[in-house]
C-alpha cells in the first residue's frame, strides 16, 4: 500500500527527499540554511519543505542517531508534530533545536527525520473505581536489568 504525498520545495540547495529502500521507513530531513549556533543558543532549523498529508495522518519529526554527535544539539520539542492541516505553500516544517556546545550547521547536512502516523482514533474515558489488573509495583518498577 503506497500514500501520496504532495510535497513543496521551498530551497533549491537540499536533495530531493526519498525513502530509503530496505532500510527504514524514516526518511532523513535536511537543513535548508547554514546555521551557527552558540553554546545555550537556540533556533528553528528551516527543512525546506512543505507538505500536504493525507487526511487522518500526521508527521513525526525525530533527530537522526547521529545528530547530537556530530551537531551537539537538541531537539527542544523531543519529538516534532505535524498535522494535515499545516499544509499552505508556506507552512515550512522547521527543528525547534538548543546547542549544548558551539557548532556549524550546513545547508544539506541531514540533521533529524520523519515518518507518517495515522493520526489517534477518538478517545472516551470512562470513569472505574477498579481496572482490573494486576498492581506491577508502581511507576520505574521494573528495575535496571
Amino acid at each position: 500500500m503506497s500514500e501520496t504525498i504532495r510535497i513543496r520545495y521551498l530551497s533549491d540547495r537540499i536533495e530531493k527527499l526519498r525513502p530509503i529502500e530496505d532500510k527504514s521507513d524514516w526518511i532523513d530531513l535536511r537543513s535548508a540554511a547554514d546555521i551557527s549556533l552558540k553554546k545555550g543558543e537556540s533556533c528553528l532549523i528551516p527543512l525546506g519543505v512543505a507538505m500536504k498529508l493525507p487526511e487522518g495522518y500526521e508527521a513525526h519529526i525525530v533527530p537522526r542517531s547521529s545528530t547530537f554527535k556530530n551537531f551537539g544539539i537538541l531537539q527542544t520539542n523531543h519529538m516534532g508534530i505535524i498535522d494535515n492541516s499545516y499544509s499552505g505553500d508556506n507552512d515550512e516544517w522547521k527543528m525547534a533545536v538548543l546547542a549544548v556546545r558551539d557548532t556549524q550547521i550546513h545547508t544539506g547536512d541531514r540533521i533529524c527525520q520523519f515518518r507518517i502516523m495515522k493520526k489517534q482514533p477518538v478517545l472516551i474515558f470512562e470513569e472505574t473505581d477498579c481496572l482490573g489488573g494486576e498492581d506491577r509495583g508502581g511507576f520505574g518498577s521494573t528495575g535496571t536489568r
